[in-house]
């Protein structure tokens, strides 16, 4: 495998892996969400925008 093969593997798994975390993160708030605390939706949007940044990351990489 290449390097930017390579790179775009990595940036495909944690991308999927950040995706999995935020949605994980917004569900569990809103499953078990105590308070009208922002903070964990915050973090989970983050996690999800960053994710789907590395996802095109990849896919551009990828794409060459």
């Amino acid at each position: 495998m290449d390097v930017r093969g390579a790179r775009a593997h990595v940036a495909r798994m944690v991308g999927n892996t950040s995706v999995f975390v935020g949605l994980l993160i917004a569900l569990l708030e809103a499953w078990v969400g105590i308070g009208p605390s922002i903070g964990p939706w915050v973090f989970a949007g983050l996690f999800v925008i960053i994710g789907v940044g590395l996802r095109l990351e990849a896919a551009i990489l990828d794409h060459h």
